[in-house]
């Protein structure tokens, strides 16, 4: 219904932790989800955590049913309300890859996440999610849900020769960023 104001990295707000959602298919809830929705496509946002426009929930979105143009080659996610997630890897692989974040923009860097995982939830009605994945969508799921523990992806990177702005990385993606 609004496009909020997305947080960027330096704010304190984005260092907090979120608290679990209590009441599940409430107004406020759903008006909640639609904004995230509204404000992550505004922006070509691969997924968004609450934290990330101010609000301390334990909530993400994440996914799409189009082809993202900040991650082209990215195969898609489905679209995903996430609330009171919890993740558990699956396995001891982790995999370097580049990530990118709305709260950080203009910059990616390189980042170790877990290979596969399985992440559970609630939706915003209160039904339950199950679901184990790898990849992308892994990596998707594990960016967002760092920010419900104060987390934004630069703390993650080991090598910072790997970090940098996007358009001197990614020349071919920087008419896509819109941040």
């Amino acid at each position: 219904m609004a496009i909020r104001e997305i947080l960027r990295m330096g704010d304190p707000r984005l260092l907090r932790l979120a608290q679990p959602v209590t009441e599940f298919d409430t107004d406020a809830l759903h008006l909640l989800v639609s904004d995230m929705l509204d404000s992550m496509r505004a922006v070509n946002g691969a997924g968004l955590a609450a934290p990330q426009i101010g609000v301390d929930l334990q909530l993400v979105i994440f996914g799409g049913n189009e082809r993202n143009p900040r991650y082209p080659d990215r195969p898609l996610v489905p679209p995903t309300v996430l609330v009171n997630p919890l993740v558990t890897p699956l396995g001891d692989v982790q995999v370097d890859d580049w990530e990118g974040c709305l709260s950080v923009p203009g910059l990616r860097g390189m980042v170790p996440r877990w290979e596969a995982i399985r992440y559970t939830g609630f939706d915003q009605y209160g039904d339950p999610i199950d679901r184990s994945v790898n990849g992308f969508h892994a990596r998707v799921v594990q960016h967002e849900c760092d920010h419900l523990v104060g987390k934004l992806y630069p703390m993650r990177v080991r090598d910072f020769s790997k970090f940098g702005f996007t358009d001197i990385l990614f020349p071919e993606l920087s008419a896509a960023e819109d941040d």
